[in-house]
């Protein structure tokens, strides 16, 4: 994935060219002809060419800022406008009408005189290599800071492109963790890029939309800037799926017409019934937009004839109490759909957002969404963050908005404080930018916003980090399930800890939240780095013999090795191998190069032939910890034959060879899996399944438990369940053991029991 903005700007004046943007409302101003911009783009509303002047720019800032703040918006201006001389955009048009355009977004959310020069500034310190100190000289600490967070890392080696992308924005999120006014400004440029995409070329209008909708749409929404973030949406699947919008655009201009009677009659009766009632209120009628209808169109399977409710309508009241007051005067007016009322008022969304949402059933038959605010609500749906700007001199209720603001953007540093590295970051973040929530409860009715598939465990990390750490065992509404229980809207959570649980890799294929993965996978790294380096130290020893390479490095070659990694010591290299951040085979071939490649100047000697009959497998005791985990799915114990899987921030895992599992996931990545071996000396008993086929009869369940106490084995699970007929029960057993020979001699003791038909060793995979 791109993290970057294309500059949509050329180093030479190039032939002008039109800019677009996608207008999903009807009411949407048409200020010029539509125009096609090639065979692959959409057709799309042209704006009107910009003009390099600040003009209209400083008339509307001059509604709120001072003469001095504007005296200092000028200067940024002019600056900025010396800097980018002679730079110009691909449509033709100087540079700076791109800085000009994104300050003037800035300025529809009223931001602060700061915020204003930092989008006017905000390509100098990568474009033209202005210093952060000369900003900081001409404009203060304050802006050179913003523009700063806005620009891209300085010119640094690494890995990959991705790499180097997700490092960028790494750098952007900290920022805005520090100053959220760096991710406005951030969406305001996005913004601009995007209304004038339809200058480049269709590869990269996808590429570039993609990124949009993967990383700043769901910023927006988390930021609650609905407006913003519905535009973002439209734009990005129109250059994504161009066909696909101009053939909905089209349905939708035709549907218009047809159901405009439908519309007009709606909006009659409730602006009539709620002013019988007694409500002074705002109705609006508004059109989904084109990306909402095409989703649901596609997860629900539908033709667009079958999608309904394209149009909803929005109150908008004077009070709190009022709000609830019109949602009974029209559920008196129209019926309610079942199962289609939602309260974000008592339970506001995690960006802030509150409104009731009601579906209803209109004339003819027809679905219609309603949903009914405050005035105050309606301003936080529109806006989100920015509203803090927009109306603190006239509303003093964003406080609960910007606690939670604060806090996600608070939980931001604190991944970061337990990351390994920038892709994992974005990882993280990514995860916990997905727009669907749950809503839970703590027993003392403390309210949490959890994302959807969210488990116990990431409520207890969630709560926090040593809460998660610590945890046992958990009840859901007062009865016990196990942490990986998935939770649901309006759970009441008690989390059981104790001091000696610790996190095991297992938790990391359940747990959802960036913060919880973050928290385990930092434990993981940091408490067993003995054991994973030495893994690591191991499997890399094997990949270099398989090459034949002498796994003794010399010292110039592991500097060459370094200095061309992220890794700033072997031992470190070592880790991220044994953990699974990096493959042994793939580190192994890159030391193949840089000898190939640098032969004269390494000494270092391959290896005979004769030596590499094959490599020796790693051995296995079973107690080495968590680098190295035996797989829940087949349970390998000694005896069995057995392959390893090399996954990442888990370390080794072990299957039994024949583990359909095993083989299903080696097909997929072959290059993960290592030969493996059973050590000598075993000094630990391991868990194996088996399950029992007995008569139904009394004490059949006791007989088969002593039988497998005095074959000195443990048991620490039974379940059962009806057999085969209705006179037999099956009995699954969790049973502690030596090894194979162990296990067959249980076998054969308890098959011999009265009222056993069948017994066998019994393997999740294959269940």
């Amino acid at each position: 994935m791109n993290l970057q903005d294309d500059k949509l700007s050329s180093a030479v004046p190039t032939q002008a060219a039109v800019t677009v943007s996608i207008v999903a409302d009807s009411s949407a101003p048409q200020n010029s002809k539509k125009t096609r911009i090639n065979n692959h783009s959409p057709v799309l509303p042209v704006q009107n060419a910009s003009v390099a002047s600040i003009t209209g720019l400083t008339t509307r800032l001059a509604e709120y800022l001072s003469p001095a703040d504007l005296k200092q918006v000028k200067e940024a201006y002019r600056f900025s406008d010396e800097m980018h001389l002679g730079q110009v955009r691909k449509s033709g048009e100087p540079y700076i009408s791109h800085p000009i355009a994104v300050a003037e977004i800035c300025a529809e959310w009223k931001l602060d005189v700061q915020a204003i020069m930092a989008a006017l500034l905000h390509d100098v310190m990568e474009d033209q290599d202005v210093k952060k100190d000369e900003l900081i000289e001409r404009f203060g600490a304050p802006v050179a800071a913003l523009v700063d967070g806005l620009s891209k890392l300085e010119k640094i080696e690494f890995q990959s492109h991705i790499e180097a992308q997700a490092e960028n924005f790494r750098k952007m999120l900290l920022a805005m963790a520090r100053d959220v006014r760096v991710i406005l400004v951030k969406l305001a440029d996005r913004l601009h890029n995007m209304r004038t995409l339809g200058v480049m070329s269709p590869e990269k209008q996808r590429r570039i939309a993609s990124e949009t909708m993967e990383v700043y749409v769901p910023i927006a929404h988390r930021l609650g800037l609905n407006n913003i973030y519905r535009e973002l949406q439209d734009l990005s699947f129109a250059h994504i799926y161009p066909m696909r919008y101009r053939t909905l655009a089209k349905a939708i201009k035709a549907a218009r017409g047809n159901r405009r009677e439908v519309v007009n009659k709606i909006m009659a009766a409730v602006k009539t019934t709620l002013a019988e009632a007694g409500l002074q209120s705002q109705v609006d009628g508004r059109e989904k937009t084109l990306y909402g209808i095409y989703c649901k169109m596609r997860d629900k399977q539908l033709s667009f004839s079958q999608v309904l409710d394209i149009y909803g309508f929005r109150v908008v009241v004077d009070n709190f109490q009022n709000s609830y007051y019109a949602l009974g005067v029209l559920h008196a007016l129209y019926k309610p759909m079942p199962g289609k009322f939602k309260d974000y008022i008592a339970i506001p969304k995690s960006n802030g957002y509150q409104s009731l949402h009601t579906t209803l059933i209109g004339p003819y038959g027809t679905p219609v969404e309603f949903q009914i605010r405050t005035t105050e609500m309606h301003r936080v749906a529109e806006s989100g963050v920015a509203a803090h700007w927009l109306y603190k001199n006239e509303d003093a209720s964003l406080t609960d908005l910007q606690q939670r603001t604060h806090a996600w953007l608070q939980s931001l540093l604190d991944i970061q404080k337990q990351t390994g590295d920038s892709a994992e970051f974005l990882e993280h973040v990514k995860i916990d930018l997905f727009p669907d929530s749950v809503y839970v409860f703590t027993p003392k009715s403390k309210i949490f916003a959890l994302p959807r598939g969210a488990t116990a465990l990431d409520f207890a990390y969630n709560i926090h980090t040593d809460i998660g750490d610590q945890a046992i065992a958990t009840r859901i509404n007062n009865e016990p399930v196990p942490l990986r229980t998935e939770l649901k809207n309006g759970d009441i959570i008690e989390i059981i800890t104790s001091p000696n649980s610790r996190p095991t890799p297992n938790w990391l294929t359940y747990v959802r939240t960036g913060k919880a993965r973050s928290a385990i996978r930092h434990y993981l790294r940091t408490i067993n780095l003995n054991e994973s380096t030495e893994l690591g130290k191991q499997l890399l020893a094997q990949a270099l013999v398989s090459l034949h390479l002498n796994p003794e490095l010399p010292d110039t070659l592991v500097d060459k090795l370094l200095n061309e990694s992220s890794a700033n010591t072997l031992e470190e290299l070592h880790t991220d191998i044994g953990i699974g951040k990096r493959m042994a085979a793939l580190v192994a071939r890159h030391i193949l190069d840089l000898v190939e490649n640098d032969s004269p100047s390494i000494p270092f000697q391959h290896i005979g032939d004769e030596k590499l009959s094959k490599p020796d497998p790693v051995i296995i005791y079973g107690s080495e910890g968590v680098s190295v985990q035996l797989s829940p799915c087949c349970l390998p114990i000694p005896g069995d034959n057995i392959v390893g899987q090399l996954k990442r921030d888990q370390g080794l895992v072990v299957h039994s060879s024949d583990c359909k599992n095993a083989k299903r996931m080696q097909v997929k990545e072959p290059d993960r899996w290592i030969d493996v071996t059973w050590g000598d000396d075993l000094n630990r008993r391991f868990d194996c399944r088996i399950s029992v086929l007995v008569n139904n009869e009394r004490g059949a369940l006791a007989r088969i438990a002593a039988e497998i106490g005095e074959a000195d084995a443990n048991i620490i699970h039974v379940n059962m369940e009806d057999g085969e007929s209705k006179d037999m029960t099956k009995l699954h057993f969790t049973i502690q053991i030596d090894d194979r020979i162990h296990l067959a001699r249980i076998i054969r003791n308890v098959k011999h029991l009265n009222g056993v038909s069948k017994i066998r060793r019994e393997y999740a995979s294959n269940s």
